[in-house]
């Protein structure tokens, strides 16, 4: 993942709830990391008060989850969330659960946003699509 791209970093507290029956981190519990970080990522970028003063809430549509080696209560690991995409209203997501070199999980969301009081699908909020075109310029510069 490159730095060139809004995104969020954060270090994972493996907790004795998140381990399942054979010792390793559940499934599901990299769900949760994905909905943590995209938390992170919408405190850094469109906080939570900024968001409802609009009236606009991003909805999820979509998760993908690629497993690929198992986590157990002693790592540490670090994940990091990036947009890769940001459309008219849809936004899409890409998560990457790593500890030093290895890759334990991938995964991508898609979702759109959405207006409160109309019920309808809503344009990207500005502060968004600005942080990211200005983002996705400088890359190709």
């Amino acid at each position: 993942m490159s730095d060139q791209n809004m995104q969020v970093e954060m270090s994972i507290n493996i907790k004795a709830y998140d381990i399942d029956a054979m010792g390793i981190v559940s499934n599901i519990v990299y769900i949760r990391w994905f909905e943590d970080l995209r938390h992170l990522f919408l405190d850094k970028y469109y906080p939570y008060d900024v968001m409802m003063g609009d009236g606009i809430s991003p909805i999820l549509m979509k998760t993908e989850v690629s497993y690929k080696s198992p986590l157990i209560i002693s790592d540490h690991p670090t994940a990091i969330c990036k947009i890769v995409n940001l459309g008219n209203s849809k936004w899409e997501m890409e998560f990457v659960v790593k500890s030093k070199d290895t890759i334990h999980c991938t995964g991508k969301q898609l979702g759109y946003f959405y207006n409160l009081k109309t019920r309808k699908t809503s344009p990207a909020p500005s502060i968004l699509r600005e942080a990211y075109n200005e983002l996705k310029q400088a890359s190709q510069n």
